[in-house]
């Protein structure tokens, strides 16, 4: 197949030699060379050009919305990239529901099974290690995100870690306690997901709130380190714990903006271990207020 020019080729996407001329013919399809990088203003020229559709405009009527690949996630999200954006974000829920899904069956494994949950309990060296073991794996969690299998199976310690000290705290806790701590859970991060979906949608920016959460969760550790030392009341761990659900409410709304906007496609790992986290301290945060205020 011959063409007059190689800007003919370039439109259609294939890899072209140059033959005299000014004629080109075709050899091999683009997508068996590597991608050559090209500045983001072409890359949306092209999209327009294909999709017939650049953006999502602020201004006058309606928002254009693709039904297979959701609404539009913030402004000036081009066609394209705002499927590419759902994929991933549909992926990184997927992740965190297998998490949540392994962090409930080993949690109630351990509170249904008297053995399990007395070998914790009486074990206080492997209780302590399975407590410090997620900050271990955490480095390798970080550095090996990006390569499968390795990736998956750090994620599956990491998660299994956690849920076993998850369910020691809810065997010795009244389960009336631990399912109204699950129910309230559940509100708070389903509303403050579509909340910063509606947000980001409408324009909204969360980005500010990084060094805020993080200076507040530095302040919340030292407390805990302090109150290991120096016992606090029970009033004082209630609102102890109220405060750890605010920061982590925040955080979750502020991890939702990064997953919209921020993380690239190959974070989907990070992404979901963020997040989990936050939904776990949360819950935890809850629990913790509730067996104070039932004291």
């Amino acid at each position: 197949i011959c063409f007059e020019s190689r800007s003919h080729l370039e439109n259609l996407g294939v890899f072209a030699l140059s033959l005299p001329r000014r004629q080109a013919k075709v050899t091999f399809p683009y997508y068996l060379y590597p991608p050559i990088y090209r500045p983001r203003e072409e890359r949306e020229r092209e999209r327009e050009r294909m999709y017939g559709y650049a953006g999502v405009s602020t201004k006058g009527g309606g928002v254009e919305v693709d039904l297979e690949s959701g609404e539009t996630l913030y402004p000036g999200l081009s066609h394209g990239d705002n499927q590419l954006r759902w994929g991933f974000i549909r992926k990184v829920y997927g992740i965190l529901a297998a998490q949540f899904l392994l962090t409930t069956i080993v949690s109630s494994v351990t509170v249904l099974s008297p053995s399990v949950n007395d070998l914790l309990r009486g074990n206080s060296g492997l209780l302590l290690f399975l407590m410090f073991l997620p900050f271990i794996l955490l480095w390798p969690l970080y550095m090996y995100q990006q390569k499968h299998p390795l990736n998956f199976i750090f994620l599956g310690l990491f998660t299994l870690s956690l849920s076993l000290t998850v369910g020691v705290s809810c065997a010795n806790t009244d389960g009336r306690l631990v399912l109204e701590a699950l129910i309230l859970t559940s509100a708070v991060v389903s509303s403050l997901t579509g909340y910063t979906f509606w947000a980001s949608k409408k324009g909204k920016d969360f980005s500010y709130l990084g060094p805020i959460l993080f200076t507040s969760l530095f302040v919340l550790i030292l407390t805990g380190f302090i109150q290991m030392f120096f016992p606090l009341g029970s009033t004082s761990v209630a609102i102890y714990g109220a405060i750890g659900a605010i920061i982590f409410s925040g955080y979750i709304v502020y991890d939702t903006d990064n997953l919209i906007k921020r993380y690239t496609y190959d974070e989907y790992i990070w992404a979901s271990v963020n997040l989990y986290l936050d939904i776990l301290n949360l819950f935890l945060s809850i629990l913790r207020m509730l067996r104070q205020g039932d004291n």
